[in-house]
C-alpha cells in the first residue's frame, strides 16, 4: 500500500501543491504552523475518515477559496488507483475513485488505510471513554465498511431518540414510538458492541506483546471491551447480546425519561486498559501512559497488515518531540516495512539516510 503522488488545492494553507513520495519513510520537515500536518490531515481523508482536527470541513477550505481539492495516486494490491475529492464550502462534497464516483466510505477504506498518531494519542489513556471509542470506530471504520455504515445508524438514532426525550411537549406522542426506536437501536447496537469486542480480541495480544517489548518485559498490559453490565460476554451471539441489551434499556427507560438522555449503549462504552491489574486511567505513569499509546498504535498497524497483507501508510504527526529516546528508537525500528509520512521541526538523523526528506514553509513544499 504506497501512495505515490499528492495534490493539494485550496486546501488549508496550501493554493496549489503537489508532491511526490517514495516507499519507506518520507520526513516532512519545517517550523511548526507551516502546513506539515495539513498533509497527513489531507492523506487521512482519503481513507473516507473524518478530519480529527476540524469540526467542519469548511475549516479545510484555505481562506478566501470556495472549495478545496485533493488528489491522489495510490498504488495497491498491484493495482494503481486515482482519488479525487473535493470539499466544497457549504453542501456535500464529490468523491470519485479511478473516476468513478464513491458514494460510500467503504469505497475508500478499500483503496487506502492509514493509521494516524499525533500527540494529542499519547494522553489516549487519561482522556475519557470518548477518546477510545474513537480509537475503534477510526480502525473499524478502514476494516469493516459495515461497521462504518452501522455507526452511521447508530449515531442517527441515539440523536433523534435523544430529541424526543427532550421534547416536553411531545412527551405523551413520542411514548408511542420509543418502543420502535429502542428496538432498531438494540439491533445496531449489538452489531456494533460485536464488532468492537472482536476486534478488542485480536488486538489485545499484539498490543501486549509490543507493550511487552517497549517496557522490557517488566509489566504485563491487558485490555478488555467494556460495555453494558447486562452482557456478560460481548463476543457472544447476536441474540444474547440483544435480549441482554434490551433488558438494560428497560431498567434504564424511568430515569432516561427523567433525565432526557439516552443512558445506554455503546455510545457510553469504554476500551479498559490495566497495567499488572491497575487501570491506566487511575495509576499510570506518563511513561507507562505513552508506552501504552505506542503499543496500541502500532499494535493497529500490525492488524491491518494480517488483515489485507499490506501495511497501511503510517501518519506520525511530530509525535518523536514527545517521546523519550527509548521510546523514539522503538518507533524509529519499527516504522520499516510499509510506507511512513513523517512531521518533524527538524531532521535529527535517526531515520534512514535513504528516506526522502522535504521541507515545508509557508504553504509550500520544496
Amino acid at each position: 500500500m504506497r501512495l505515490d503522488r499528492l495534490c493539494l488545492r485550496d486546501f488549508r494553507n496550501y493554493e496549489q501543491q503537489e508532491l511526490t513520495l517514495q516507499d519507506g519513510v518520507n520526513l516532512l520537515i519545517g517550523p511548526n504552523a507551516q502546513g506539515k500536518t495539513n498533509v497527513l490531515e489531507a492523506v487521512f481523508l482519503l481513507t473516507g475518515s473524518r478530519s480529527w482536527r476540524a469540526g467542519r470541513k469548511s475549516e479545510m477550505v484555505r481562506f478566501g477559496a470556495q472549495s478545496a481539492f485533493i488528489e491522489a495516486g495510490l498504488h495497491v494490491r498491484n493495482r494503481d488507483f486515482e482519488i479525487r475529492m473535493t470539499l466544497p464550502l457549504s453542501g456535500r462534497g464529490t468523491t470519485t475513485v479511478n473516476g468513478v464516483k464513491a458514494t460510500r466510505q467503504s469505497r475508500l477504506s478499500d483503496v487506502l488505510r492509514c493509521v494516524l498518531f499525533a500527540p494529542e494519542d499519547l494522553s489516549l489513556l487519561r482522556d475519557g471513554a470518548a477518546a477510545r471509542r474513537r480509537f475503534l470506530d477510526t480502525a473499524l471504520c478502514q476494516l469493516r465498511p459495515r461497521y462504518a455504515e452501522l455507526l452511521t445508524e447508530y449515531q442517527k438514532l441515539i440523536d433523534h431518540k435523544t430529541r424526543l426525550l427532550r421534547d416536553e411537549e411531545r412527551r405523551a406522542a413520542m411514548m408511542a414510538v420509543l418502543p420502535d426506536f429502542d428496538a432498531r437501536i438494540v439491533t445496531v447496537g449489538t452489531a456494533l458492541i460485536g464488532y468492537r469486542a472482536r476486534f478488542t480480541a485480536l488486538l489485545a495480544p499484539i498490543c501486549q506483546e509490543i507493550y511487552n517489548d517497549i517496557s522490557g518485559g517488566r509489566e504485563k498490559l491487558t485490555m478488555r471491551y467494556a460495555t453494558v453490565s447486562t452482557i456478560e460476554d460481548p463476543s457472544g451471539p447476536q441474540n444474547e447480546l440483544e435480549a441482554a441489551f434490551f433488558r438494560h434499556l428497560e431498567s434504564h427507560r424511568e430515569a432516561e425519561l427523567r433525565l432526557g438522555q439516552c443512558l445506554s449503549g455503546p455510545h457510553k462504552d469504554d476500551l479498559v486498559m490495566e497495567i499488572d491489574g491497575r487501570p491506566c486511567r487511575a495509576f499510570a505513569s506518563q511513561g507507562q501512559t505513552r508506552s501504552t499509546a505506542l503499543a496500541m498504535k502500532f499494535a493497529e498497524r500490525e492488524l491491518f497488515f494480517r488483515d489485507c497483507g499490506e501495511y497501511p501508510v503510517l501518519l506520525l504527526d511530530d509525535v518523536l518531540s514527545e517521546l523519550d529516546s527509548a521510546r523514539q528508537s522503538y518507533v524509529v525500528e519499527h516504522t520499516p516495512g510499509g510506507q511512513a509520512i513523517i512531521t518533524c521541526c527538524e531532521d535529527t538523523g535517526r531515520f534512514s539516510p535513504s528516506g526522502r526528506r522535504l521541507r515545508v514553509e509557508n504553504g509550500r513544499i520544496f
